[in-house]
């Protein structure tokens, strides 16, 4: 397969996304992002689409000599969206993998020849040592056996034959996290397992009828994302903007970001909703290297995370009084709406199997919250606005108007006013399930002005 060039690339395929119609009601899912040019390189579970982002900077006529931060930045949709639209951003992650897979979506910058002698060597390098015999010297034994269960030998072994060929390249670390990027995008749809998004069930009940093979997959994909590259790189993006990814805490002060200093604040921050992004990412990581066990990930990721799941959850680490005392000086009704729903919350799990800690994910994620809206609040600009996409919860059936909750803690932090829109209805899918509440949800954006 020839490498994509300038010259032959053909540019409709992706002139064409411009003509889809606008569907609102997706602006919190990642469903538009999955075909849209670099934003496809990681499909994050947790991400949402880049066209709310294109939206939101055109309503606000926002140009490069101004500022967007997300302090959830993810994989990065914000900080993509900004470059090619021409305005500076800086973006805030927590996970570090996430982090790192951000880093490589915006980094644009390459001697094109130069990339395309670095695929063209790796493949070959590939290919030479499984010519050679390769596959017989390696040893499966020392994986994580979640990877093994995903993959047959053979193909396990090819993917780790490409993995060791990239890590032992020669070259820039641009370079080498570019081929990291195409090889982890090749994870789940090179596995014989069910792994899609958001989770991985390596069981013969969810097995794949055929399992790709990895070889050809990297290779699909590496020549896939320089051709995204020569699409974004043909726009012309302005090359005087700033786009900066911070490995760091949303919930915590930005040394970086100057007070009064960004122009909005736009963000897709975790919904309340149990879901670990921890876990999420255990494939890839584990594959990688970077953990092999639980207790990894929850020491390196999951403790680092804003609280919005129980497996994060400590029980004697809340002492009792689990809702924070800034919301009650700021917020009080709010405190005191949400105190009784954790306290209804936690007489409930008493009466449950599971004994689901619902009560002080509850506490922990408005306490985390506060604190994130508090720093926002100091780094914007007067006049200028947070806004969120955010989906509202009823854990054990109890409910969190999550938009409304949010909203009137920012007012008590010094917004003056919000506005909640309504995107869409969620959970549909969830209505024949027994063990589910029936209490109707949404998706929405909430807007805080300061």
């Amino acid at each position: 397969m020839a490498i994509p060039t300038q010259s032959n690339l053909l540019f409709d395929e992706y002139d064409n996304l411009t003509l889809v119609l606008n569907k609102r009601k997706d602006y919190g899912t990642f469903k538009d992002s999955m075909r849209a040019p670099i934003h496809r390189w990681f499909q994050y579970p947790a991400g949402y689409s880049y066209k709310f982002i294109e939206e939101k900077i055109k309503e606000y006529k926002l140009n490069n000599t101004q500022w967007i931060l997300d302090p959830f930045v993810g994989s990065g949709t914000t900080s993509i969206v900004a470059k090619e639209m021409g305005v500076n951003s800086i973006g805030i992650e927590a996970h570090p993998f996430v982090y790192e897979i951000a880093c490589s979506k915006i980094y644009w910058e390459y001697d094109l020849t130069h990339l395309q002698k670095v695929i063209s060597k790796t493949i070959t390098a590939v290919e030479h040592r499984i010519s050679n015999g390769y596959l017989n010297k390696i040893n499966l034994n020392n994986l994580p056996k979640l990877v093994k269960k995903c993959y047959s030998p053979l193909n396990l072994k090819k993917l780790l034959i490409i993995r060791d060929t990239i890590l032992e390249l020669k070259e820039k670390v641009e370079y080498k996290n570019f081929l990291k990027l195409a090889l982890t995008n090749v994870l789940r749809t090179s596995s014989k397992a069910g792994t899609g998004w958001p989770y991985i069930a390596p069981t013969k009940y969810h097995e794949k009828t055929i399992e790709l093979d990895g070889i050809e997959e990297f290779k699909k994909y590496v020549y896939l994302f320089y051709k995204d590259l020569l699409y974004v790189r043909s726009k012309q993006y302005r090359k005087d903007i700033e786009c900066k990814i911070i490995l760091g805490d949303a919930r915590k002060y930005y040394p970086e970001i100057h007070e009064g200093s960004i122009d909005l604040a736009i963000t897709s921050p975790p919904y309340l909703n149990n879901y670990d992004y921890a876990d999420r990412t255990r494939l890839e990581t584990y594959f990688w290297g970077r953990y092999s066990t639980w207790g990894e990930i929850t020491r390196e990721v999951r403790d680092k995370l804003m609280i919005a799941a129980t497996t994060q959850i400590r029980r004697s680490t809340f002492n009792g009084f689990p809702l924070d005392n800034s919301i009650l000086e700021t917020s009080p009704a709010i405190f005191n709406e949400l105190d009784d729903k954790i306290k209804t919350l936690a007489n409930i799990r008493m009466q449950k199997g599971g004994r689901k800690s619902y009560d002080l994910m509850v506490a922990g994620y408005f306490n985390d919250m506060y604190k994130v809206i508090k720093e926002v609040y100091r780094v914007l600009k007067p006049n200028c606005d947070f806004v969120l996409v955010l989906g509202d919860s009823a854990p054990y059936g109890v409910y969190i108007p999550t938009e409304e909750y949010l909203g009137e803690i920012g007012k008590g932090i010094g917004f003056k006013n919000y506005f909640i829109e309504i995107l869409r209805a969620r959970g549909e899918k969830w209505a024949n399930n027994s063990q589910r509440h029936s209490v109707p949800l949404k998706e929405g954006i909430l807007t805080l002005k300061k």
